[in-house]
This record gives C-alpha cells, sequence and structure tokens, in this order.
C-alpha cells in the first residue's frame, strides 16, 4: 500500500467549470500570418457626397463631370493614375498627405480620367524605400459618357507593334463597360472575329492578340455601341516586328578618322534594335577629363526592312567643331537598352 500524506482542509473541492475568464486572443500579427485569406488590406476609400466613406470594388463608374475624392490610409502613401495626367500636369488633380492618410481629389472628371487608380504604403529606411504589398488598394474608374464612347487619346492614329513572343493590345478602352465593342479591318474591310482564345476583348485594355503572327498586320479600328448611334475609335496601324532581343547591335564611325586642327569631326554610334525599345548612349572622349567642348546629338527613327518588318534605328552623333591635339585619341560610345548594354570605340588621329 502507498502511503498518502495527510489532505490540507478544501483540497478535494472541486473548482467550478464554469468560471468566468478573459478570452486569451492571439495578436493580430498571428492572426493575419495564420489566415492565408489576410495577405493583402486594402487601404483604399472613397469619400462620398454625405461624408461617408465607401470601400472600392475592382471597377467603378461615375458619370464624367463629378468629382471624385479618394483617400488611402498610412503616413507614407504613393500613388498611382492615368499618366496623362501626369503629362498634362492637369491642374484637376490634387494630391495631400496628411498625418494619418493621404487625399487624391480630381475635380471635373471627363471621360479621358477612365482607368486605374491604386496607392500603396511606402516602408523606408535610411538608404532606400520598398512597396508595402500588404497594404495597398485598387480600382479601375470608368467615368461614363454618352457622347464619347472611347477613351480620348491625344493622337488620332497609333502604331502597335507585333511581336511572336508576347501578346498586342489594340488600346481601344471604352467608358461605358456595358457598349459592345467590335474589331474592325480596315481593308479588305471586314469585322475580325473575337474567338475568346487568341483574340480576347479586356474592358480595361481593348483587345488582346495573344499570339500575333505576321497575318494580323494592317490598319484596323473599333466600333462601339451603348443605346445610341455607333461610334468609331481612332485607327490603329499593326507592324510585325521580328528583332532579335538582347543587348544593342551597335556600330561606331569617325568622319574623318585623320583630322587637321581646327577640322571638324563627327563621331556616329548607331543602333538597329526593336521600334519599342529605347536606347540610352553614354560617351567618353580624350577631351573630356578638360572639359573640351562638344556637342552631342540623340535621335531615332523606324525604317522598314521588307516585308513589314520594322526596326528602330537610334543614333548618337558626338561633334568636335575645333580639333585640338587634345581631342586625338579614342573615342567609346556605350548603348544601353533593357536587355544589356554594348561598347564599341574608334580612334581619331592628328594628321
Amino acid at each position: 500500500a502507498k502511503s498518502k500524506r495527510p489532505k490540507e482542509p478544501g483540497e478535494n473541492k472541486i473548482r467550478p467549470v464554469n468560471k468566468k475568464g478573459k478570452p486569451k486572443h492571439p495578436k493580430m500579427k498571428e492572426r493575419e500570418s495564420a489566415d492565408s485569406s489576410l495577405k493583402s488590406q486594402s487601404i483604399l476609400t472613397q469619400v462620398m457626397d454625405n461624408g461617408r466613406f465607401q470601400k472600392l470594388a475592382a471597377t467603378l463608374s461615375l458619370s464624367a463631370g463629378q468629382s471624385l475624392e479618394l483617400r488611402c490610409k498610412g503616413n507614407n502613401v504613393t500613388w498611382s493614375y492615368p499618366s496623362y495626367l501626369d503629362t498634362f500636369k492637369d491642374s484637376r488633380l490634387s494630391i495631400k498627405q496628411l498625418d494619418k492618410y493621404s487625399q487624391l481629389i480630381l475635380a471635373n472628371s471627363t471621360a479621358a480620367d477612365t482607368g486605374e487608380y491604386s496607392c500603396w504604403l511606402q516602408l523606408c529606411n535610411a538608404k532606400r524605400c520598398r512597396k508595402d504589398d500588404t497594404k495597398m488598394g485598387s480600382t479601375y474608374i470608368f467615368f461614363t459618357d454618352k457622347e464619347e464612347l472611347f477613351v480620348p487619346t491625344p493622337s488620332y492614329f497609333e502604331i502597335v507593334y507585333l511581336t511572336p513572343d508576347k501578346p498586342a493590345v489594340i488600346p481601344c478602352r471604352v467608358t461605358v463597360p456595358s457598349a459592345k465593342v467590335t474589331l474592325h479591318r480596315e481593308f479588305p474591310a471586314e469585322e475580325i472575329e473575337t474567338d475568346g482564345t487568341d483574340i480576347i476583348y479586356d474592358v480595361k485594355k481593348g483587345f488582346v492578340y495573344q499570339h500575333p503572327t505576321f497575318d494580323h498586320k494592317g490598319i484596323v479600328y473599333c466600333k462601339a455601341e451603348s443605346q445610341g448611334a455607333p461610334q468609331i475609335s481612332i485607327k490603329y496601324h499593326l507592324l510585325y516586328v521580328e528583332v532579335p532581343k538582347g543587348p544593342p547591335s551597335t556600330t561606331i564611325e569617325a568622319s574623318p578618322s585623320r583630322a587637321e586642327v581646327s577640322d571638324s569631326v563627327h563621331v556616329t554610334c548607331t543602333v538597329l534594335g526593336e521600334p519599342d525599345v529605347d536606347v540610352d548612349f553614354r560617351w567618353q572622349y580624350p577631351g573630356q577629363e578638360s572639359e573640351r567642348p562638344v556637342i552631342i546629338q540623340n535621335f531615332w527613327r523606324l525604317i522598314n526592312r521588307g516585308t513589314s518588318h520594322t526596326t528602330r534605328i537610334s543614333k548618337s552623333v558626338l561633334l568636335v567643331e575645333d580639333f585640338e591635339a587634345e581631342d586625338a585619341g579614342s573615342y567609346i560610345c556605350t548603348a544601353q537598352n533593357l536587355h544589356g548594354g554594348t561598347a564599341v570605340a574608334t580612334k581619331v588621329e592628328l594628321n
């Protein structure tokens, strides 16, 4: 038999199971990490006319002429909105950062303001800032206008490049999301079938060619109908492009390569590349450290290399107007695009 110690008074009393106490909740960070549905927290709201706040859905329709006020929670907020508002430095748009939120106001809206509006928090340290992917908000706003079914553009004709390795977009976006939109070829005059697979219509983008081919080239336009007479978009010239992707294909030439004192010398750096890829040029030349005066001009144009294959020719020309002995030596041009850089060099000698 096991020996037992004497029991203390009250030791065998049964504890009540319904004793009230404060429930223990996990900390907010633990709940968020445990719940995969809380990966991103929307911080974007719309301020209504009566002073209420409304959370925004993926799309929003407003009548053109209305004013818009959006708020984004946080003390370091960055905004994104249709780029032309920046291009034309539109005074109708104002953004203010306050203590607890940032405010975007767009007054007297127009059909051209249709597009994506988004905001996000910036996380900054002493060296740099980065986007906080867990705190952001976005909505696509249609500013409806029956007189302008298509979102206006600054030009009456646009070029769309067709490349075999990525989708091409004919950007005929509408201001009325319920409008019926069709795609048409100018010559031969016909409607282009939108099959939902190879060619689809995205109300936020336009018509998308998923796998562009040489046969898609030509001039096209869009037609929209919504409770009234149909409207026609601007025309789009589809050019088929087949230029290998990679660092710039660069050449350099000096004229003349042997110069007399007081001569004018041109050094030309030339790149052949994709029509929609920008090229940046940098120069190193003998008189650079002594700050010898030179003139540098950059320009580009599109050239047709047969069978409707279009190439962009970019040039940078360095001009020495009054050649001296210290200008003799190596001229180095570095051409840079989004795929990499290429450096080429040539010599100019003094006679």
